[in-house]
């Protein structure tokens, strides 16, 4: 261990014995348990962080780790990452699981922690999860990384800038972990049927190619690799000689049915939602049909697809097709009715809708113009003549003073009326497109500027006095 000014200070005896049980061989553990890396030199893949020479390798080398979040997708060595760092800086490690503690366990481990940096020692605190935690329970944490307490490791799927709040995030160094590559994950695998811990005794044969598709199987995951691996060995065909083969067959029948590169917790969740509404933008209903179902099919929730297409249906159809909000409102409630698998059907309908019906964007540009400059006239006051005067004092103050009925009027409009603060007159929020039913909005638009306009040059001729 180290102290705050630099000095070494040994592991106890109980956390010597701990490390050792941790690295004792079980020869009954899943695959992807015996082969988990114990030194960075084991690590396959993210050599452009612990690769010789590199960032974060300098960092764990020196002993001088900050407090950190590892981002990536799932198998690629998050957890292992940070059980290396804890085993070679000799730190204590606490592996803490967003999913099942909450605040009173944070606060125990805290305690526990501030005791040993009381001893000179450092704690490790590994949280899997991270963006499980709400922000209150992330909160807790602040204190005891801001004063060194601990040194604090998170690991998440998600993109830490919307899950993890800015405070702590402020207090973290971000390393993004990635998928392993093919060749990364066949040359993990090769090892598996080489190393004692894995394959070694058992003479497993197994054909290069094969090896390719289980690779290819993983999506990047080395987790998912180990595991399939495992899977075939175990189902191959045993020699005379107690060698094991494995044929195309075996791993034909495990991997027969690819899993989906979507995680609905994960950053891949954002990518596929971002593909679906770039398609129906882009009037593709091909492609946002197959992104569709890419979502559906790996299992996301088909309420959220459609709160989603609801939202695209103002935001980039908008006033072309008023018919559009009505689609998609109408396949939310169906999903809300029937639910999955039927309702798919009134999912593709929507997005096939969406994807053919003319765009325009006009009210979603409206109203962040409009957005803009409320945030910075927010004292604005509204004009006298369209404030109501349920009060006699406020009657006397001139509030509604002028104030025309637009029914009374001609056209239905009281055209020389200012309903804007005088800061914003004349400002144009809404701007028409000639899109679809949109035209017709757009011609109104212009009979109402031709009146309003009348209005105001004929009370510019009013004699004055």
């Amino acid at each position: 261990m180290v102290d705050g000014q630099g000095r070494l200070f040994p592991m106890a005896d109980e956390d010597l014995s701990a490390a050792r049980s941790e690295d004792a061989f079980d020869p009954t553990a899943p695959l992807a348990a015996r082969l988990r890396p114990r030194t960075l030199d084991e690590m396959v893949g993210q050599q452009s962080l612990i690769g010789p020479g590199k960032v974060l390798r300098r960092m764990i080398e020196a002993d001088q780790v900050p407090s950190m979040i590892f981002w990536g997708p799932p198998g690629v060595g998050k957890t292992t990452l940070a059980r290396v760092i804890a085993h070679q800086t000799r730190a204590a490690f606490i592996d803490f699981s967003a999913v099942t503690s909450g605040i009173k366990e944070i606060r125990e481990v805290m305690k526990r922690a501030e005791a040993e940096r009381a001893l000179g020692r450092t704690t490790i605190l590994f949280v899997d999860e991270i963006h499980r935690f709400n922000k209150a329970q992330q909160d807790a944490f602040l204190p005891f990384v801001e004063k060194g307490a601990i040194t604090l490791i998170g690991a998440t799927t998600e993109n830490p800038s919307f899950e993890v709040n800015g405070a702590l995030l402020s207090r973290c160094k971000v390393f993004v972990l990635k998928a392993l590559t093919e060749d990364e994950v066949a040359g993990l695998l090769r090892r598996a049927l080489g190393d004692p811990r894995g394959f070694g005794g058992m003479g497993v044969r197994i054909a290069d190619d094969l090896l390719a598709a289980i690779a290819a199987f993983s999506n990047g995951d080395a987790r998912r690799a180990l595991s399939t691996l495992e899977m075939v060995v175990l189902n191959g065909d045993e020699d005379g000689d107690g060698a094991v083969t494995v044929n195309g067959e075996t791993v034909a029948q495990v991997t027969g049915q690819r899993s989906l590169l979507y995680d609905k917790l994960g950053d891949e969740h954002y990518n596929i939602i971002s593909a679906l509404h770039k398609s129906m933008r882009n009037s593709d209903p091909d492609a946002a049909v197959y992104w569709l179902a890419r979502m559906l099919e790996a299992g996301e929730d088909p309420l959220y697809v459609a709160r989603r297409i609801t939202r695209f249906a103002a935001e980039d159809v908008g006033l072309a097709d008023t018919g559009a909000l009505n689609v998609a409102v109408n396949a939310f409630h169906a999903c809300h009715f029937i639910g999955m698998p039927e309702c798919s059907v009134h999912l593709a309908e929507a997005v096939i809708y969406l994807s053919l019906a003319p765009k325009s964007n006009s009210s979603y540009l409206a109203y962040e113009h409009a957005k803009r400059d409320a945030l910075t006239t927010l004292a604005e006051p509204v004009p006298l003549v369209i404030r109501n005067a349920p009060t006699r004092l406020m009657g006397e103050l001139g509030y509604g003073a002028g104030y025309r009925y637009a029914h009374d009027e001609e056209g239905k409009v009281a055209a020389g009326m200012q309903c804007l603060p005088d800061s914003l007159a004349g400002t144009a929020y809404y701007q028409p497109t000639d899109e679809g039913r949109e035209a017709a909005f757009k011609a109104r638009l212009e009979q109402l500027k031709v009146l309003r306009a009348a209005a105001s040059h004929a009370e510019e001729e009013l004699p004055s006095g």
